[in-house]
């Protein structure tokens, strides 16, 4: 699956600034209309290392209304929560009624670094795929919006970022021993990450590929995809597209400010 995605695919960085304001009012306006209609939805993000997670969650909180996400950065159980079944933690953090939930990292932890830094037996990872469905269904079946999105690169783009981060002195921090160790362990990730996507792609909670390679084209990927679902799930209730010199102009400040976050570094998060 992996081996065939096309890594090449580029946005023009003037194509990019040309339409991305106008795709983050939209989300703004879905994400009021999901509030308003009591649409709750996650949007998930795995993928590797330096992929442009960190960058593209950035863009897309950017112009939400701070009253109607939460954002989560999932990390491995604490002690105390490992006195609970496994998904417990993350059952706390769903949705409100209308709110939207984005996850750095989630419950796909277990199928992946668990899995192949031998934290846990394969026994208990094997039965996480079936755990893991089975909390989706119910989420879904309950009215939530799933989207899941893996940020694919090469080992070699991986290596190359890695590089670029740690020849900044004000970046190296971001680069850790233990992302250098996951590097290497690259080839045995790739086969987990291919039988997660193969296991848990679902009609109620589809995984996107997101070829990463052009920050600018995983980007408006990532909008486009979110954009499509929540007008999906709103249906009749979908607010209409508006275009006026009132949205012009903002369009134009939100270009003068993207310029200077993207000015701000060669890594990508």
């Amino acid at each position: 699956m992996l081996e065939n995605v096309n890594l090449k695919r580029k946005l023009a960085r003037a194509d990019y600034k040309q339409e991305m304001p106008a795709l983050q009012r939209r989300l703004y306006t879905l994400e009021k209309a999901c509030w308003d209609h009591r649409i709750p939805s996650i949007v998930l993000f795995e993928g590797w290392d330096a992929a442009g997670k960190g960058s593209s969650i950035s863009t897309l909180t950017q112009r939400l209304d701070p009253r109607g996400f939460k954002l989560y950065s999932i990390q491995p159980p604490r002690t105390y929560e490992q006195n609970h079944p496994w998904l417990w933690r993350f059952w706390l953090k769903a949705p409100n009624r209308g709110e939207m939930t984005i996850f750095d990292h989630s419950w796909y932890h277990r199928v992946l670094d668990e899995r192949v830094e031998k934290v846990v037996p394969e026994k208990t990872w094997r039965k996480a795929y079936k755990d893991i469905l089975d909390f989706e269904r119910m989420l879904a079946d309950d009215g939530t919006v799933i989207l899941k999105f893996w940020f694919h690169i090469s080992k070699k783009e991986q290596k190359r970022r890695f590089e670029n981060i740690e020849a900044d002195p004000l970046e190296s921090w971001r680069v850790t021993s233990q992302d250098w160790a996951r590097y290497k362990l690259y080839d045995q990730y790739l086969e987990a990450a291919e039988e997660m996507l193969e296991l848990t792609e679902s009609e109620f909670a589809p995984w996107t590929i997101v070829e990463a390679t052009s920050r600018w084209y995983a980007r408006r990927k990532v909008f486009l995809t979110i954009n499509a679902a929540l007008e999906k799930a709103l249906g009749p209730h979908v607010p209409p597209v508006e275009e006026g010199s009132a949205e012009i102009r903002h369009d134009a400040e939100l270009r003068r400010i993207m310029d200077t976050l993207d000015n701000e570094g060669n890594g990508e998060a």
